[in-house]
């Protein structure tokens, strides 16, 4: 039997909160990459429940993004935690204070984290056996880290954005930036910068192409931009939205 595919689910820019909301690149940065994970494991929760159980090909291509962006919030919290916190921390006029909150996060990110190993497992799973039940197990994985990522991330921007925004100085996110590591490869890094662009407001937009080096703005320019819509048109069979 055929199967009926889901109706392609196309993000839309959105519109600035600049006007309530202080604006800093570190925000920016942190908005644009939040919008577009909650947005992603949304999306690969739909995906997955429309694809046959049984295609190797499309468990790979799914599983394999899923991947990506487990190992994308990995790392960003490993940079929060070990990098942005203690910059902030310094910027901050009385740090105690604020400790409580950041605890909180430390543990929210642990359990995260914990989760986004197992999303990886199930998705293992499914790719090698290709059945029914494996498929439900990642698309069903999928939705509970989707929810989880949500919440945690609600409360991030709740809690801690606005402390970056009034202490951390483009100065101190610029040491930061500079100082965090990935293990992505250069195509990887320029799928996640278009994931990030999709949807950002024009202001959003404009800090983070501003932020990057000139290499890595020739670099999307050049190759990119077209890698990104290629792969976006084979994960959603729709192109992005810009």
């Amino acid at each position: 039997m055929t199967a009926v595919l889901a109706p392609p689910l196309i993000p839309t820019p959105r519109v600035s909160t600049e006007s309530t909301t202080r604006s800093s690149r570190a925000v920016a940065y942190q908005r644009v990459l939040h919008q577009a994970l909650r947005r992603e494991f949304r999306v690969m929760a739909e995906l997955a429940s429309w694809a046959p159980a049984e295609d190797a090909a499309r468990a790979g291509v799914l599983t394999a993004h899923a991947d990506l962006l487990a190992r994308v919030l990995m790392q960003h919290h490993a940079t929060e935690r070990e990098l942005l916190w203690p910059a902030l921390f310094r910027s901050l006029p009385d740090p105690e204070a604020s400790r409580d909150i950041v605890g909180e996060w430390t543990s929210r990110a642990a359990l995260l984290d914990h989760q986004l190993r197992d999303l990886s497992t199930v998705a293992r799973q499914w790719a090698v056996a290709g059945t029914l039940p494996a498929r439900n197990a990642f698309a069903r994985a999928c939705t509970r880290v989707a929810d989880t990522v949500d919440a945690h991330l609600t409360a991030e921007e709740r809690d801690l954005h606005p402390l970056v925004a009034r202490y951390l100085t483009d100065a101190d996110w610029t040491a930061v930036s500079r100082a965090a590591t990935t293990t992505l490869s250069g195509r990887e890094q320029l799928l996640v910068l278009g994931l990030a662009l999709e949807d950002a407001c024009a202001g959003d937009r404009g800090r983070l192409m501003a932020g990057l080096s000139p290499a890595t703005r020739t670099a999307w320019r050049a190759v990119g931009r077209r890698h990104y819509r290629s792969t976006v048109v084979r994960l959603r069979g729709a192109p992005p939205a810009s």
